[in-house]
């Protein structure tokens, strides 16, 4: 970017002056960057850019890309600001569309305290992630998902037709329609983050706390595909204490933000454990097909 291009970011953000720019990681499939700007004077010491500068395409894939981060975009003007503590994200300071691509600029959260990673969260540090899923998927229990993706997550099956055709013959692929049936007919839907793996979430200083990141593909969906994509490559004999935790968490939640749903708890727990092993089985079942070029 130009020092005009600088000046530019620093007015969005408070003012200030650019004084380093500093490269974080590439978006994925080279669609673009994540860049920390770093400030003298204004309102903040750095902030994250992520600079979407998609490349001449087209295809399924491709396009699946570009409405991920108009999903993104929405998601982080409509739904963002109503998000509880218990499910901090990046406050927004600015999101553009151009020719171009996308910009969104975003809160620093390693400058806001959580500047730490974990590859595989276990004990308290699990039960971060775990509480800020509770409290997202209470917080926005029965809302419909209008400018995200219908069905949330980057693997359900009606955006992964490659990756089902390319799948061996055997037990899973003849369950493929039944497993997305099954999950897309949950009587109790919320707003999924719809790629919850551990490295979309921040940990605070002490662990016990998250802020999560990349919401290209949330949406609408039962709670419990997070909660399995996030456990996928738990040990094993960890899953019941960590589901047990998490359906503590969603009903304390439920209490907090819908006392008329209080009496739904009970329902809701039952179909969500219901359909843990659906949701298992379903993203294994896109992971069976998958190839990282695809993205």
């Amino acid at each position: 970017m130009t020092a005009d291009d600088h000046k530019t970011i620093a007015a969005l953000c408070g003012g200030g002056t650019v004084v380093d720019v500093e490269h974080v990681q590439s978006v994925w499939s080279g669609y673009g960057e994540l860049v920390r700007y770093h400030f003298r004077g204004g309102a903040h010491t750095s902030i994250i850019a992520k600079q979407v500068r998609p490349p001449d395409g087209s295809g399924r894939s491709h396009e699946r890309k570009l409405r991920s981060f108009r999903v993104e975009a929405a998601f982080y003007r409509d739904y963002a600001p109503h998000c509880p503590s218990a499910s901090r994200v990046a406050r927004c300071l600015h999101v553009a569309q151009s020719a171009a691509g996308w910009l969104f600029l975003l809160e620093d959260l390693d400058a806001s305290g959580f500047p730490r990673r974990v590859r595989a969260p276990a004990g308290e540090r699990l039960n971060a992630c775990l509480r800020w899923l509770a409290a997202f998927h209470a917080r926005f229990m029965g809302t419909l998902p209008e400018g995200l993706w219908p069905v949330g997550t980057y693997w359900h099956l009606a955006t992964r037709p490659d990756e089902l055709a390319a799948m061996p013959p055997g037990p899973l692929r003849r369950a493929a329609r039944s497993l997305d049936q099954r999950l897309n007919a949950a009587v109790h839907q919320t707003l999924v983050h719809g790629d919850a793996k551990p490295a979309n979430f921040c940990w605070s200083s002490r662990g016990d706390t998250v802020a999560a990141v990349d919401f290209q593909y949330v949406g609408g969906g039962a709670g419990i595909k997070d909660v399995a994509l996030l456990l996928a490559r738990s040990d094993q004999g960890s899953i019941p204490s960590a589901l047990d935790f998490y359906f503590s968490e969603l009903r304390r939640y439920l209490a907090a933000f819908h006392s008329d749903a209080l009496p739904y708890a009970d329902e809701i727990e039952t179909e969500w454990r219901a359909l843990y092993d659906t949701a298992c089985a379903d993203y294994e079942r896109f992971a069976a097909g998958w190839t990282r070029p695809s993205g």
